[in-house]
């Protein structure tokens, strides 16, 4: 999460502007700066805050799923990010978010507190 928020200020940036879609009603530049910031104080959260490991795994989950829409924007769009160049590469990437919500959540323990809970 801390390398990725890097890339959102440095050299990954305009690859994350042209995730953000159309109809979000701010600027794109600031989106990208917003979420690097997110994605550095989850990063650091999951380092340092491991006693609260399931709610910052399920925060982590949370946000995969608010950013979901800017992947799915990309392969509408036919946007090329991330080396990211073919329709079939941005079709094949959306299929991974929802594994990567899913690993986010197992492995945190959040997929267990749910079980307890409910």
């Amino acid at each position: 999460m801390i390398t990725a928020a890097i890339g959102h200020f440095t050299f990954q940036r305009a690859d994350f502007q042209a995730q953000v879609p159309n109809w979000v009603p701010l600027d794109k530049d600031l989106v990208v700066i917003l979420s690097g910031v997110v994605e550095i104080a989850l990063g650091l959260s999951m380092l340092f805050l491991t006693r609260y490991k399931v709610f910052v795994g399920i925060a982590l989950a949370v946000f995969y799923i608010l950013v979901f829409p800017g992947n799915i924007a990309q392969y509408l769009n036919k946007t090329p990010a991330f080396g990211l160049d073919t329709d079939q590469a941005r079709l094949i990437r959306l299929f991974f978010q929802p594994v990567l919500i899913f690993l986010t959540l197992w492995s945190t323990g959040a997929i267990t507190y749910f079980k307890r809970k409910f």
